[in-house]
């Protein structure tokens, strides 16, 4: 017997978790490293290539606008079911494939609405064009950058601001405006009420006159601008002009590509 203290008890044992909280937890830390992992790798690469803070912030914005829509993508990538072997094709005589015909974009239908970016695949401006041309009710401005302007109907002709993109040599018999001076004229319409509707031909002009890594933080900052600005931009680019991995970095830009 003791001396009429209470004896002590021991705390209780903590539940033991389930099987599947376990799973669970580990999953989600696995997904959670993985993403700060490609964070800091993406950012890591920035950094090393020469950007200055301000360019970095350009970047990093553009990117955390596009987390959204990368997890949905992983998402259903991991829920379609797993591919199986075609047996069938192994056990018949295959029929000719026929070749793969790109169905109409339903853009070209509707035309862009604020916020969004497209970026339009072609060898020479037609579809952007195209769109273009369905888009300019929607805005109250339009800018078209370009070497060549294209032609727009009346009376959008009259009221649209054309900026041509000058040489980086400064040619006196080829005038035209710096990378520079057209993001201060697209910044100055954005930021007007009702946004403007932005249209670029001159990538490739652009990168071979002030190289490519201008001219896709200018793209990058263009397309930031007007998404978060009310506004639209339509690019025509060739994508001859890029190999493989310039391409997926200038379509990072765009919240659509056509």
């Amino acid at each position: 017997m003791n001396d009429g203290e209470p004896t002590p008890r021991s705390p209780p044992a903590a539940e033991p978790a389930s099987a599947g909280d376990d799973d669970y937890a580990a999953a989600y830390s696995e997904g959670y490293g993985e993403g700060l992992r490609e964070a800091l790798k993406e950012l890591l690469q920035h950094a090393s290539r020469g950007h200055t803070a301000q360019e970095l912030r350009f970047l990093v914005e553009s990117r955390l606008a596009r987390v959204r829509e990368d997890v949905e993508v992983k998402r259903r990538s991991l829920l379609s079911p797993p591919r199986r072997p075609a047996w069938s094709a192994l056990l018949r005589t295959p029929r000719p494939v026929e070749p793969w015909a790109p169905e109409r974009p339903s853009l070209l239908l509707t035309g862009v609405v604020a916020g969004q970016t497209v970026l339009v695949r072609e060898e020479r401006p037609a579809r952007a064009i195209e769109l273009l041309v369905r888009s300019l009710g929607a805005f109250p401005r339009v800018l078209v950058v370009s070497v060549q302007p294209p032609t727009l109907p009346a009376p959008f002709a009259a009221t649209a601001e054309v900026l041509r993109v000058g040489p980086a040599s400064g040619d006196a018999g080829r005038e035209g405006l710096s990378p520079s001076e057209i993001a201060g004229r697209i910044r100055d319409a954005t930021d007007r009420d009702g946004g403007a509707l932005v249209y670029l031909d001159a990538f490739e002009f652009l990168a071979t006159e002030y190289t490519l890594e201008t001219s896709l933080k200018f793209v990058h900052w263009a397309t930031s601008q007007a998404a978060d600005h009310l506004s639209a931009l339509i690019a025509s680019v060739d994508p001859n002009a890029l190999d493989p991995k310039d391409a997926s970095r200038l379509q990072r830009a765009f919240n659509k590509v056509q």
